[in-house]
């Protein structure tokens, strides 16, 4: 089963860096992930998600390979390349992987504007070695499928001081 995770944070760079740093956890087996999406709301309150992969052009390119190839068989391959395309673009942004984008609107409605989120479906963790790779990456937790205690200790990462980070209190 998997885990639905949503962090937001104060700029896109900050949310992208987190999700490369999970990426690179993900290389080294720490971490298996269905998706991770980075949405950014802008001053006009308008949502884009920043996928992973783009489907749209995906299907495009893998549309016009299989067209080429079919429009040789007619004689057409220019023709079949186009059709192909076409068709490979429309399949891909009508296809939708992982977490569901409107969902992923309506729940990034609640970030303030000039913000962003990261959105991640999570398969498997090894939660200690992942939580402290995350210690100090900052962020707020928005939502979680986590249970209770993974929940608070998620949180407690995000808000602790990185890793030779002293915390000094504010002056009063």
């Amino acid at each position: 089963m998997s885990d639905l995770v949503f962090i937001a944070f104060p700029t896109e760079q900050k949310a992208e860096e987190v999700r490369q740093k999970i990426l690179a956890m993900q290389r080294e087996y720490l971490i298996e992930l269905g998706d991770a999406v980075v949405v950014v709301k802008d001053q006009a309150g308008q949502i884009k998600l920043n996928q992973l992969v783009n489907l749209t052009t995906t299907g495009a390119a893998s549309g016009a390979l299989w067209g080429t190839l079919i429009g040789f068989i007619f004689m057409a391959p220019l023709l079949g390349t186009a059709l192909g395309a076409a068709s490979g673009a429309l399949g891909g942004k009508l296809t939708d992987v992982g977490i569901n984008d409107q969902f992923m609107k309506d729940t990034a409605a609640a970030l303030q504007p000039n913000t962003a989120g990261l959105f991640l479906l999570i398969r498997k963790m090894t939660t200690d070695k992942v939580l402290a790779d995350l210690r100090g990456s900052g962020g707020t937790l928005m939502s979680t499928s986590f249970d209770e205690t993974k929940e608070a200790a998620l949180r407690e990462a995000l808000a602790a001081a990185a890793p030779g980070e002293t915390v000094t209190p504010a002056a009063t």
